[in-house]
């Protein structure tokens, strides 16, 4: 039973921690920082002064970084005490719980990064936190700001977007004096993209021009 046990607050420490990296990334935050920031306050390890800078100077942030914190606390330990009950547990030899214990986690890193999976598992965590917390359908974080409104900004596009589907060439960037630097695309970086490359729902654009021509041409429909 303990096994049992330790394999569900795994899943669910996995889950909790997916749904905060999305959290944060619907917030503006970089993908990879996302993550990143989601395993340290979950975990409790690995905050900069830099990267702590970026939460405590935005509420939304700082009250998804509070929650992890919350149930990371408490997930830990349960893991822990868990784990060293079923070490203990009678009926099974604590090397047949270890084999039970290795061989779960192996096929739940195998589903979790299994790409088909973990991308339906990404929109409907996407769905959710839009319908329940009301996060906003395009999501825009200036990365540099520059004299005169211009600047580096980073813009998540969401289903909404009313320039999801079109062509760089026909989404208007051009004739706003705005440069699209680099598309993110799930793992894959396309760098100086070209006018026929497809804008998806999804994307994170790194974008160059006057940041309030930005937010016009990239907000909802």
């Amino acid at each position: 039973m303990s096994v049992v046990l330790l394999i569900v607050f795994i899943c669910v420490s996995y889950l909790i921690v997916r749904i905060g990296a999305i959290a944060l990334e619907m917030t503006g935050m970089e993908r990879s920082r996302a993550r990143f920031q989601a395993l340290s306050a979950f975990s409790g390890t690995g905050f900069t002064t830099r990267e702590a800078e970026l939460v405590v100077t935005h509420p939304r942030r700082r009250k998804i970084i509070t929650y992890l914190m919350i149930l990371g606390n408490a997930g830990i330990v349960s893991v822990i005490a868990t784990f060293v009950l079923s070490l203990r547990q009678s009926g099974f030899r604590p090397s047949l719980n270890l084999v039970i214990i290795a061989a779960s986690l192996f096929v739940l890193y195998r589903i979790a990064s299994h790409q088909k999976f973990a991308k339906k598992l990404t929109n409907k965590i996407r769905e959710t936190l839009r319908e329940k917390l009301h996060f906003e359908k395009v999501h825009i974080e200036e990365l540099l700001h520059q004299s005169e409104g211009y600047g580096v900004a980073s813009v998540l596009i969401e289903k909404r977007s009313k320039i999801a589907g079109m062509s760089l060439a026909d989404s208007g960037f051009k004739d706003r004096d705005l440069m699209v630097l680099s598309i993110e695309r799930d793992e894959e970086v396309i760098p100086v993209p070209k006018a026929q490359n497809k804008i998806r729902i999804g994307d994170r654009l790194i974008c160059y021009g006057k940041l309030e021509n930005l937010k016009g041409l990239v907000a909802s429909k």
